[in-house]
């Protein structure tokens, strides 16, 4: 076998992608694994894409007896809290399930390290809103729960002998890269700013906001928003910092401070020039009404400093992507 590479699963979807463009534009030899399910081939812009299933015990030996893969970064995986709450088995066979099967072949193939996307899900409803990495874990949706399940996993398999990890537990992700190269195209989205950017250039009739009457400024719910780029580069960061040596340990990826639905509504509409057409509803089940991350401990233990920490850069590249996919441009990609 050959020089060491990089297995991504889920590399094809909205976070992935971006890690693996970063991975590729910093010469790492990366292999992706998607079913591109929810992902797509084009958003693919590094290495090799392998389509099958994180959870195919036969497919993961064949990969790990082909080559040689010091570390894993693992992505697949079912990210809807409402779905979780209406199908929580889904989330428990795709999330859970697959990921120990992921792990056990990581452990008997010898991979050194392994990056899991984990999410700020794991806290629940965090007294005053907000939360480090020592908060109470209590989840309240499946989505949750099956990640945290994976960290103990992880944590378990560790003690064990088996890869030193970083667990990075993901607060608000928006915005697309930059440059234009690849961006969000989940179909059926449910991430609030694609969502409004998606109605901002007509490809939704409107936008929802679930819950007016939280004990929050202006009643809706108040999250943390980081650009997908920053979070891109924290993988990379946590890469470098498991190469040095560094020790296991989880790792809150946020800004720090929050904006309301109302106000990334209001940042759309400016930057589109385009009233949206909102629409109030009822809270939906699995909501907390504020999640901000404390978030000094990733940029301590890695080195990692935000570039993108702008609501108005936020929007601007979220909405720059979709105007290229309400044109068809055919250098973006989208469902059909």
């Amino acid at each position: 076998m050959g020089e060491k590479k990089i297995l991504v699963t889920g590399g094809a979807g909205y976070i992935g992608s971006h890690v693996v463009k970063l991975l590729g534009d910093s010469g790492e030899h990366v292999v992706t694994l998607d079913d591109l399910s929810t992902g797509f081939e084009q958003a693919v812009v590094a290495g090799e894409l392998v389509v099958g299933d994180t959870g195919d015990r036969v497919l993961l030996d064949r990969l790990f007896e082909r080559d040689r893969y010091d570390t894993v970064m693992h992505f697949a995986a079912h990210t809807v809290v409402p779905e979780s709450v209406a199908d929580p088995l889904k989330y428990y066979r795709n999330n859970t399930s697959s990921s120990r099967v992921l792990l056990e072949a990581a452990q008997r193939y010898g991979v050194e390290h392994f990056v899991f996307s984990s999410t700020a899900a794991v806290y629940g409803v965090p007294e005053g809103g907000r939360a480090d990495e020592n908060t109470r874990l209590e989840p309240i949706n499946p989505y949750g729960t099956s990640k945290l399940m994976t960290e103990w996993m992880l944590r378990d398999l560790g003690v064990a002998g088996g890869p030193r990890h970083v667990i990075l537990r993901y607060f608000n992700v928006a915005g697309c890269d930059p440059a234009g190269a690849i961006g969000q195209s989940t179909p059926n989205a449910t991430l609030l700013v694609k969502v409004a950017c998606e109605a901002a250039v007509g490809r939704r009739a409107g936008v929802s906001i679930f819950g007016t009457d939280y004990s929050t400024p202006d009643g809706t719910g108040l999250r943390d928003y980081i650009h997908v780029s920053d979070l891109a580069r924290a993988h990379v960061d946590a890469l470098g910092y498991l190469r040095r040596g560094g020790e296991s340990c989880t790792l809150n990826c946020g800004y720090g401070h929050g904006y309301s639905v109302r106000e990334v509504l209001q940042a759309v509409a400016e930057a589109s020039g385009e009233a949206l057409n909102i629409r109030e509803e009822p809270r939906r089940a699995g909501d907390p009404p504020e999640l901000i991350a404390v978030a000094d401990r990733i940029r301590a233990t890695l080195g990692w400093t935000p570039r993108f920490d702008d609501l108005g850069e936020i929007v601007r590249t979220n909405l720059e992507w979709e105007r290229r996919i309400a044109a068809r441009d055919p250098r973006a990609y989208w469902a059909a």
